[in-house]
């Protein structure tokens, strides 16, 4: 992993400076975000900047790190804006399928990959220029804590759904690859501090072996890491020394 290291210290439009992430950026994204603007708005100025880098930065893996995952959605359009048309390889504890009209929490960090299909792109993808992602291009892996309605979507999608341990070569979307991974994929009871710990899961071990065969195709052209965890955690210095070769 040689190219650009980005980091973006938010979660969603609140500023964390203080966040920390398993690797040394060369870059961090920051922005002016309207006062009076939506959360939507708020979002689009912020990601608008991190699609802009991450479409300079084609050519070399980026790696993308922040305290969510809603960055992906400017990931993706940076990747698009590049010409490229990804699939997606999606690690997490959560489904990140909910909807505006199914969520119960109101929570919008559960939304980014029912976003990223197609989901109501007036929201934001509009406004980043950011194309939906066929869902037979998405593949799902762990996501062990779902919401009913969750299942019910992913019973009806073409998104498959892996566990860490399956996801090989013969179970990755063709094309190339936007990899994306919220570490709260890993066992709670390994990495401190999480934000949304779900009981059970994969090891950290067994994570990052899964990573790294995803990566050695050579067709990952872009990571999000979601570093969803309160600050001062340790997390990060419990990941770092995990992470594939060339991340530090």
């Amino acid at each position: 992993m040689t190219g650009a290291r980005v980091l973006v210290p938010y979660h969603l439009d609140e500023h964390r400076p203080g966040l920390d992430v398993p690797f040394t950026p060369s870059m961090t994204v920051e922005a002016p975000l309207p006062a009076d603007g939506s959360v939507w708005e708020r979002l689009a100025v912020l990601y608008d900047r991190v699609a802009s880098v991450v479409a300079s930065s084609v050519g070399t893996p980026v790696l993308v790190g922040s305290g969510d995952c809603t960055t992906s959605l400017a990931t993706v359009a940076g990747l698009q804006r590049a010409g490229v048309s990804p699939s997606i390889v999606w690690f997490d504890a959560h489904g990140d399928v909910q909807t505006l009209e199914t969520t119960t929490s109101g929570y919008l960090g559960g939304m980014p990959l029912r976003m990223l299909t197609g989901y109501r792109p007036e929201l934001i993808a509009r406004r980043l220029g950011l194309a939906p992602v066929p869902e037979d291009h998405v593949v799902l892996v762990d996501a062990r804590d779902l919401d009913p309605p969750e299942r019910e979507y992913l019973e009806s999608s073409a998104v498959r759904q892996v566990p860490v341990s399956a996801l090989d070569a013969s179970t990755l979307p063709d094309g190339p690859i936007y990899l994306h991974v919220d570490l709260d994929v890993v066992n709670p009871a390994e990495l401190p501090g999480l934000l949304f710990p779900a009981p059970g899961g994969p090891s950290l071990a067994d994570v990052t072996a899964a990573m790294g065969r995803v990566l050695d195709t050579g067709r990952v052209l872009a990571v999000g890491l979601g570093c969803t965890w309160h600050d001062d955690s340790a997390a990060a210095t419990t990941v770092r020394p995990s992470l594939p070769p060339g991340w530090e």
